[in-house]
């Protein structure tokens, strides 16, 4: 039974944003300069948590416009953006102000993340959008890989409760809403959710998961949550591309391999080992390029911040995959290449042979009987 406390708190009043992310991986690069009607959009800085001398730094800020609302079924109209990112990536943010109880954010949390398919919903906006960006374009995929995350801002709680307060009393309420689930999770559950939390302040408070997070803070200070955020997802879908290309290519190695026996198969390695070679290089390219879009100037809480929201997100484990298969590509390269090289002996010590073979034969034939 729940007691008069439980029942104030989930009854508590809220107020603040619910946000869902959705980004598509469209092509290898976007030349930003060549995007239309670049001049009237304008690209984006990051925020500061705080006033002090470090920051977070783009190395290539992206560019951001509005987008047209979006309309669910529900009635609820969505305030949107897009962000056109110079490694191929394109985000979209929607946005919808919320008020209401814990029990009000629970239900639209688990309605939201498992019952609206929002990146089918998106796609084609995207797609029509970019219809006039193809010169910006840089080898357009023809399927994208896409991502979406949810963001729970809230800016005021009832009471103005410290974020030690926020974890003792709403634990539970903030566990389900960074799980998206209605029903009452374990303690166990909600002390997994919870091990994921993060502050700065005494009054903000960060809780990752990695399909959404929860972010008690205010507008200015949940700026650099969310764009740590949106970076690190588009990470994880940029690394996602990059290992199902390296599988790709892998098993047509492999099955380049398995068909090229014997000495002269050998010998057309070399346009194989070349052409792999190639695409390694530009796949690393590619990585480093994505890896290194956001830096962080010694900024140890921006920093702290965006290694947990990547790793829930599962941006080092597709990274090391990626490294994996990378490393697996240049040991086959290798192997091609030494195979190569020692059909290449093979036919050179064949040849003095038969050269060898061609003189005995004249000096002999020229010798008196």
């Amino acid at each position: 039974m729940s007691t008069p406390a439980s029942i104030a708190n989930t009854a508590a009043t809220l107020g603040g944003f619910v946000l869902v992310l959705i980004q598509f991986d469209v092509c290898e690069e976007l030349k930003l300069d060549h995007l239309p009607t670049v001049s009237a959009r304008t690209l984006q800085k990051p925020s500061m948590k705080h006033a002090a001398p470090a920051y977070v730094r783009y190395q290539r800020p992206p560019v951001v416009e509005s987008l047209e609302a979006l309309v669910l079924e529900s009635g609820e109209r969505l305030e949107g953006e897009i962000k056109y990112y110079d490694y191929g990536v394109v985000s979209v943010i929607y946005q919808l102000p919320f008020s209401g109880s814990w029990d009000d954010l629970v239900r639209l949390a688990s309605r939201w993340v498992w019952d609206v398919d929002f990146a089918s919903r998106v796609e084609p906006v995207i797609r029509h959008r970019l219809e006039r960006a193809s010169a910006a374009m840089v080898k357009p995929y023809d399927r994208w890989l896409s991502e979406d995350y949810f963001i729970f801002h809230v800016r005021e709680a009832g009471g103005a409760p410290t974020a030690v307060e926020l974890a003792r009393d709403y634990r539970q309420q903030i566990a389900q809403v960074v799980r998206g689930d209605r029903t009452r999770l374990s303690e166990g559950e909600c002390a997994e959710v919870l091990h994921s939390q993060i502050s700065y302040y005494a009054h903000d408070m960060a809780v990752i998961g990695w399909n959404a997070a929860f972010l008690y803070d205010s507008s200015a200070g949940a700026e650099t949550s969310i764009q740590l955020l949106e970076y690190a997802n588009s990470q994880l879908l940029e690394f996602r591309h990059y290992d199902e290309l390296l599988t790709e290519i892998l098993d047509g190695v492999y099955d380049t391999l398995g068909k090229k026996r014997g000495r002269l198969a050998r010998w057309r390695l070399a346009r194989s080992a070349t052409s792999l070679h190639t695409v390694l290089l530009e796949v690393s390219e590619l990585t480093e390029h994505a890896d290194n879009a956001i830096k962080f100037l010694s900024d140890m809480f921006a920093a702290r911040l965006y290694r947990l929201a990547a790793g829930k997100v599962g941006v080092p484990d597709y990274r090391n995959l990626v490294a994996q298969k990378l490393k697996t590509a240049e040991d086959l390269y290798d192997y091609m290449v030494d195979q190569f090289n020692q059909s290449r002996a093979f036919f050179l010590e064949v040849a003095v042979v038969l050269i060898l073979l061609i003189e005995l034969f004249y000096a002999f034939r020229g010798k008196p009987t």
